[in-house]
């Protein structure tokens, strides 16, 4: 059994926590909140063992083997940090670290603890993304790529009212490349590696936070267009187009509804994704498959690598720059 803690107490780790319902092998045992009410509000809510607002209490406890994070961006490094060196396993919300310096530290500590470390990329699991994958084949030699996640953020209401959230704020390492661009770069260097050139550019709010972007991304033979944002609505569906037959993704990029795949002869073939209902589920049973078996994550933080390089340098093209960037946290472990 493995027995698990939480930090965070929002929509996220609601998710979270049903997920962990349905798989044997997990136990809830503490929750988290630097609101130590809250903490215990949300204990009793989710039947957790017991609380607490200490993150030292948390790393130090003997009945906690593994810790979800689902706390703003610039605090997974310190927090996943502390929690590895005191030999717990974790596993990080998207988008993991703030760096791919940060990240390259977080897996050195995991490597040399024997734990897992695994971003919790819920899209880069569920069964429509092994459908994508597995189907590519078919379209020939593949030439264009365009992904698009735009969704107008419940928060960006609050934002143009005057009130600034976490969301909205890039000092907790924030905006739209982070928040939900981040799911167009996994999977682009999930399926394609990665890119030999990336040219990114940006649209920025009032208060200097990116609210969309679009990334170039190059290869040999391949254009791909990440098109992201959280203040507007996308209603296109993305599309993998190769010289055979294109593959057209239909819904949203993190959980599709179908994909049809249309071949110059003018047929069309549908897969229909199982499994929408819960994008949460994939990721934990992964989690504690690994867990259970002793092994790492590496297969999958490969990948986690890819997307903070490409991110980093679309970041330095755009001009944004973190506090974690310059505060260097990561020498500190």
């Amino acid at each position: 059994m493995i027995r698990y803690a939480t930090i965070g107490t929002n929509f996220v780790v609601n998710w979270f926590l049903e997920a962990a319902k349905k798989c044997e092998g997990l136990h809830y045992c503490a929750a988290y909140s630097r609101n130590v009410e809250k903490a215990r509000e949300y204990a009793a809510q989710w039947g957790a063992d017991r609380y607490t607002d200490s993150l030292t209490e948390l790393a130090e406890a003997e009945d906690v083997d593994a810790v979800y994070i689902a706390s703003p961006n610039s605090l997974h490094f310190e927090q996943a940090a502390l929690m590895l060196t005191h030999g717990k396993h974790v596993l990080c919300e998207k988008t993991v670290t703030s760096n791919r310096r940060e990240l390259e530290r977080l897996l050195e500590i995991a490597d040399e603890k024997g734990l897992v470390f695994m971003e919790a990329m819920r899209s880069a699991f569920i069964p429509a993304f092994g459908l994508i994958g597995d189907n590519l084949n078919k379209l020939g030699t593949i030439r264009r790529v365009s992904l698009q996640y735009a969704k107008y953020s419940s928060r960006y209401d609050k934002f143009r009212a005057g009130v600034v959230e976490n969301a909205f704020d890039p000092r907790f390492s924030n905006g739209a490349l982070m928040d939900i661009g981040v799911y167009c770069v996994h999977m682009l260097v999930k399926l394609f590696g990665r890119p030999e050139r990336v040219t990114a550019d940006a649209v920025f709010l009032e208060n200097g936070v990116d609210g969309a972007g679009t990334i170039l991304a190059s290869y040999k033979g391949m254009q791909a267009e990440l098109l992201y944002s959280k203040i507007t609505t996308n209603r296109c569906p993305c599309q993998i187009q190769g010289e055979e037959a294109t593959m057209v993704i239909e819904g949203d990029l993190t959980n599709p509804s179908r994909i049809v795949i249309w071949y110059r002869n003018g047929e069309e073939e549908i897969l229909t994704p199982e499994g929408r209902e819960d994008t949460m589920l994939p990721e934990v049973r992964e989690w504690l498959r690994l867990m259970e078996g002793g092994e790492t994550a590496a297969t999958h933080n490969q990948f986690s690598l890819m997307e903070m390089e490409v991110m980093d340098e679309a970041r330095r093209q755009m001009g944004i720059v973190y506090p974690a960037d310059r505060e260097e946290l990561w020498k500190r472990y």
